[in-house]
């Protein structure tokens, strides 16, 4: 069972569109709506809110997410009303972004905290590096993409979740920006296109596993 993610937003159209991109990335996850007030008008509601934990929380808890004003208060309201309120987390982070990393990071296996700490460092927006100095024994790997879309967002999804469970640092480098391979909205930033060619620098004990993982991917065009 994984960690699942609640949508807490003052639109039901919103919540649930954010729901569909999230499940696209990490379909194992457990993502539920909690939008809008039940006559279908603009607002947040608690009942709702509060139904919504029950249902995301499998058994290892729950990440809340939301969009603005009184839906914070409404969260953590619902969160203070469980019979145990640390089985739940609501985190300050950018909606869309807060809830493709922290799907992903449950999808791999991530407990609560992880989870939310995944979802608040979305904030930073995935940043980029300039590549730096090789480290003592990296493993160092070209490929040139070769699936339609790059390195979007389901094929950078992907590529994050097939480092879970491996002790290995994975960078990726294109051009004079390098980001983290664990990291979704990282991948994803460095804006990887068909026919880039791509830099992968691994260290750690289960370095060459986790290049020959993504390898493979790339062999498979990430399963376009």
């Amino acid at each position: 069972m994984n960690v699942g993610l609640v949508i807490v937003s003052h639109s039901t159209k919103l919540a649930e569109g954010v729901v569909e991109l999230a499940q696209q990335m990490a379909p194992e996850v457990r993502v539920i709506p909690a939008g809008g007030l039940p006559d279908g008008n603009i607002g947040t509601d608690f009942e709702k809110v509060s139904a919504a934990l029950s249902d995301a929380n499998t058994g290892q808890g729950a990440v809340v997410l939301y969009d603005l004003g009184s839906a914070q208060m409404i969260a953590e309201l619902a969160v203070e009303s469980l019979g145990d309120p640390s089985t739940a987390l609501v985190v300050e982070a950018p909606l869309v972004e807060g809830a493709v990393a922290a799907a992903v990071a449950a999808q791999g296996g991530a407990a609560l905290a992880a989870v939310g700490r995944a979802a608040e460092s979305a904030a930073e927006g995935g940043e980029l590096a300039e590549p730096g100095a090789p480290e003592a024994g990296e493993i160092r790997e070209e490929l040139e993409l070769t699936n339609e879309v790059g390195l979007h967002a389901r094929p950078a999804a992907l590529l994050a979740r097939s480092l879970t469970g491996l002790q290995a640092t994975v960078k990726l480098t294109l051009g004079d920006n390098e980001a983290d391979a664990a990291s979704v909205l990282g991948v994803m930033g460095l804006g990887a296109r068909k026919g880039d060619r791509i830099v992968l620098h691994a260290s750690g004990p289960d370095a060459a596993q986790a290049v020959e993982r993504i390898l493979d991917l790339a062999k498979r065009n990430f399963d376009e």
